[in-house]
């Protein structure tokens, strides 16, 4: 019960990741919003009286505002933020187009930043601090061939964990990251589909490749990431700031 009483909101929250993260805080005491595009109102169902559903396009300000009237006429504040959204696309950089740019920066920094603000100043508002969570990835600290925009994308996450790590800190609002590495969601299905295509691989080929290339021996499972997401949302992450922790069986050493 690390997070019993704290009210969370968990963006993408539906499926993958957010999906497991939701259903962890549950267990751990926390009253969860489910916030996504799609599927929010029926996770929220199965999680039970602890657990709400909200409909959120995070690329719509008059959207992200809404969702925080909603859990604070509802739950009477925020606790804890864990911006999960995100969106992949990948192709060559000399194919790269500006929808495809506009499409992942649209929701993987704008809408994470604009979230961010938006429950920072409500917490800010209540005046007892808080817990932001980015959710960053391995793509963030190295660039890819193919996958340019979106390796941008997740390296425009870890630096504004940085500055709203700083930004926030008197406030007592920790910000910090999550970096995961390969995780086996509904979304890398689609990634799969992607590298068959641009580098002439069977369907299922390129997963199995980045799972053998895990030092720990296998893609990760949105399971793996929960135990981080708990900690950076509970007091004992108090004194951690501006930090993206690596989740990712050792891919990546920083």
């Amino acid at each position: 019960m690390r997070l019993k009483d704290k009210v969370a909101v968990v963006t993408g929250g539906a499926r993958g990741i957010g999906r497991a993260i939701c259903q962890r805080y549950v267990l751990e005491g926390a009253r969860v919003v489910v916030a996504d595009m799609a599927g929010a109102p029926a996770l929220a169902a199965e999680l039970g009286h602890a657990a709400i559903g909200v409909t959120l396009d995070v690329t719509r300000q008059d959207s992200i505002d809404a969702m925080v009237a909603e859990v604070v006429g509802a739950a009477g504040r925020i606790d804890v933020l864990v911006n999960n959204a995100g969106v992949f696309d990948m192709g060559p950089l000399l194919e790269l187009t500006r929808d495809s740019y506009h499409k992942i920066f649209a929701v993987n920094v704008e809408g994470l930043l604009f979230t961010l603000q938006a429950v920072a100043r409500q917490m800010v508002r209540q005046g007892q601090g808080g817990k932001i969570i980015n959710f960053a990835s391995q793509a963030g600290r190295r660039g890819e061939a193919l996958v340019a925009a979106y390796c941008a994308s997740k390296a425009a996450v870890i630096s504004l964990t940085q500055s709203a790590g700083l930004a926030l800190a008197k406030q007592r609002i920790n910000v910090n990251g999550i970096a995961p590495g390969v995780v086996d969601t509904p979304m890398w299905e689609h990634v799969d589909a992607q590298f068959a295509r641009y580098e002439n691989l069977p369907l299922g080929e390129k997963k199995r490749q980045v799972g053998l290339a895990v030092p720990y021996g296998r893609m990760g499972r949105p399971d793996d990431m929960v135990g981080a997401a708990v900690f950076l949302a509970s007091e004992d992450a108090d004194y951690v700031v501006a930090q993206t922790l690596n989740v990712d069986g050792g891919n990546w050493m920083s």
